[in-house]
């Protein structure tokens, strides 16, 4: 077990290197092929009221004019040591860990990651208990009921929630209980240090909202392994030996209809805390969607560039966890 976590681990940390190698190729590299100077580059990075002295400084604090391969090491090794940005006779520290720095804003980016996770965390975390819970609860249900009215009607909720997009519903759900019944007022972001319930009360709505989608999904996955587990021939051996349904239902068709559940959650949820851009859109919430679009409507690479690296990160984490996870549900994927 032991070895087969030092693979993984090594792997992911090279994935990482790789998506950040990637990630700057598409922001240094790509524009240079495209015919880009770095005089232009630059200007990018400064704004439309760029004069020669702003352009230069970014130059140099960028290093632009230095060869590639040296961008790059100086890019990777900010993160871990921080970096020094001189404008003129002033100078600007970026602490560790260094994702950047804005020149636009002149703020350091990673301060603003760090205040738009917890954003970004709540949303993902709340909506992905509720979809997890009521998905396979609701695909368990569906498979045992197979062909009733009650299976009838739960997949085609479920058809409903995969066919409407997040902005959807998301409207719809604000204009029906923040208008048309007021059962909400202004559904705003509360930390959960300063209350806990106006935390979650605030959260609901678009929790729900986001976890329509994906518990559709994936009550369609669990209906789909249930019905294929449960007419495996060692179920009709555990009814043949007099075991309670709940036991055979719980331990032994659920367990093994949950391995693709535990990769597609290893997945969406990587993805939704690497920023659930759209959501976040829909209610307001400055989460790091937002704030990877403020950046995008700004021109603002070294934005853009920070949050693309934390959601890469995020999404490798939880991959590495799903592999570990189906270390425990399967010990025969630790020799594959």
């Amino acid at each position: 077990m032991a070895a087969y976590i030092i693979r993984r681990v090594f792997g992911a940390v090279l994935l990482l290197l790789i998506v950040s190698a990637v990630t700057f190729a598409i922001f240094f590299l790509v524009p240079r092929i495209a015919g880009q100077t770095m005089d232009q580059l630059a200007a990018q990075y400064v704004g439309k009221d760029a004069n020669p002295q702003s352009i230069l400084a970014v130059k140099q604090n960028l290093g632009l004019d230095q060869p590639l391969y040296a961008q790059f090491w100086h890019f990777l090794k900010q993160i871990f040591v921080g970096a020094d940005y001189r404008f003129g006779p002033d100078a600007s520290h970026c602490g560790v860990p260094c994702f950047g720095y804005s020149f636009k804003n002149h703020v350091e980016v990673w301060p603003e990651l760090t205040a738009r996770i917890p954003v970004t965390f709540s949303l993902a975390i709340g909506a992905a208990v509720i979809w997890l819970l009521s998905g396979v609860a609701i695909g368990v249900v569906s498979a045992l009921k197979r062909g009733s009215l009650l299976d009838r009607f739960f997949m085609g909720v479920a058809l409903a929630g995969v066919s409407l997009p997040i902005f959807f519903t998301g409207m719809l759900a604000l204009g029906l209980f923040t208008v048309q019944w007021p059962i909400w007022g202004n559904v705003d972001y509360v930390p959960f240090t300063e209350s806990p319930l106006d935390w979650a009360w605030n959260l609901l709505i678009p929790w729900c909202s986001l976890a329509f989608l994906y518990s559709a999904l994936y009550a369609r996955i669990t209906r789909a392994g249930m019905l294929e587990t449960m007419g495996e021939d060692y179920i009709r051996t555990a009814r043949a030996k007099g075991l309670k349904d709940r036991v055979i239902i719980g331990k032994h068709g659920l367990r093994a209809a949950l391995t693709p559940i535990v990769t597609i959650f290893g997945m969406d949820f990587g993805l939704l805390v690497g920023g659930a851009v759209i959501t976040e859109q829909v209610f307001s919430f400055q989460g790091l969607g937002f704030y990877a679009i403020k950046g995008v409507q700004q021109n603002d690479l070294p934005v853009v560039l920070g949050v693309t690296l934390i959601a890469a990160f995020f999404i490798v984490v939880c991959n590495l966890l799903v592999d570990l996870v189906y270390a425990a549900i399967d010990p025969r994927v630790r020799y594959s």
